[in-house]
């Protein structure tokens, strides 16, 4: 629900695209029911978030399973029975190699000719004629201007609090065998469809079990190593600083594949502050500045594009977190 009570409908997509020939195109899909050309999207399954509905909506609709790339934008509109619909979408590039991300996810069964009948690949000059809304064509626009910044091309590191762990007070053991509860785990399990959605290829985690044990079904379905480093600890953060910062930071160097970082709650505070000293201004009112941060499970997605003398520039940050059962 809105603010003024109006209902909310929410639905995802993204503008898949690729350069063939130096030209950017774009993929569409071809509504029969709206006579139209759009980009492939639709409407959340239950406990599914944004990000996992919008690859979703593109393996039904086109048979292309890609990863989320920097947002683009929210389309809001009314609905002709009352309401209102918010349609978010990313970016995505056609060009993503297949990995760890590829194995977690399950295949959906493809769209019906009745709703899909015919998908497309357009130059986005052909593509802005063929849109059928005026606000499409300004998600458009914002991948344009995206590609013409060279900001377009990006590459994505998660920055994660671990799942739901026992309290301090409940557990007799030390802090680094406290494990998970059991909402944790099944917590840690449900991530893995929003690891996927976002093409995480590589782990990095405190070695404590909390941590470990956050990333370890994403790394077991995937048939990838979770890479552990001391210095994500509580107890080594706290006597040194700098090589949390050394090792968040060359995460954000690293284009070669999605990162994701596991770590607690103390840790975070140097790990927000190394991801300011490559944000822009625009972008740090999106960084939570408070205590604690982030909620367990919670993860901030930094999607970050080369810059020419001085290293990574952070395009766009978000904000996270799992659907959780009922």
């Amino acid at each position: 629900m809105s603010r003024s009570g109006q209902k909310i409908v929410r639905a995802a997509g993204l503008v898949v695209w690729r350069v063939r020939d130096k030209k950017l195109e774009v993929l569409l899909v071809h509504s029969p029911r709206h006579r139209e050309w759009g980009f492939p999207k639709g409407h959340l399954d239950p406990h599914e978030t944004l990000q996992e509905c919008a690859v979703r909506e593109v393996a039904e609709e086109t048979g292309e399973t890609v990863v989320v790339g920097q947002p683009l934008g929210v389309v809001r509109y009314r609905l002709p029975g009352g309401g209102r619909k918010h349609v978010s979408y990313w970016a995505a590039s056609a060009d993503t190699p297949d990995g760890a991300w590829s194995r977690v996810r399950r295949v959906p069964p493809a769209a019906l000719a009745t709703e899909i009948d015919r998908v497309g690949w357009m130059e986005v000059r052909e593509a802005g004629r063929e849109l059928g809304h005026d606000e499409d064509r300004e998600i458009l626009g914002q991948l344009v201007d995206q590609w013409k910044d060279s900001r377009l091309d990006t590459w994505t590191v998660l920055l994660v609090r671990h799942a739901r762990a026992r309290s301090r007070s409940a557990w007799k053991g030390d802090e680094e065998t406290r494990p998970l509860t059991a909402g944790g785990a099944v917590q840690a399990v449900g991530m893995g469809s929003l690891l996927s959605a976002y093409g995480v290829e590589h782990l990095v985690s405190s070695p404590w079990e909390r941590c470990r044990a956050t990333l370890t079904p994403y790394a077991e379905r995937g048939g990838i190593e979770v890479e552990l480093h001391d210095e994500l600890t509580e107890t080594a953060h706290a006597k040194r600083k700098r090589p949390v910062r050394a090792l968040v930071d060359a995460a954000l160097r690293r284009p070669t594949s999605p990162t994701a970082i596991c770590t607690h709650r103390p840790v975070l505070p140097t790990v927000v502050a190394t991801l300011l000293d490559r944000a822009p201004n625009r972008l740090r009112k999106t960084v939570p500045t408070r205590d604690p941060f982030l909620r367990t499970g919670e993860m901030l997605v930094v999607h970050c594009a080369r810059r020419a003398k001085h290293g990574p520039a952070v395009v766009a940050v978000e904000r996270v977190r799992a659907v959780e059962d009922d």
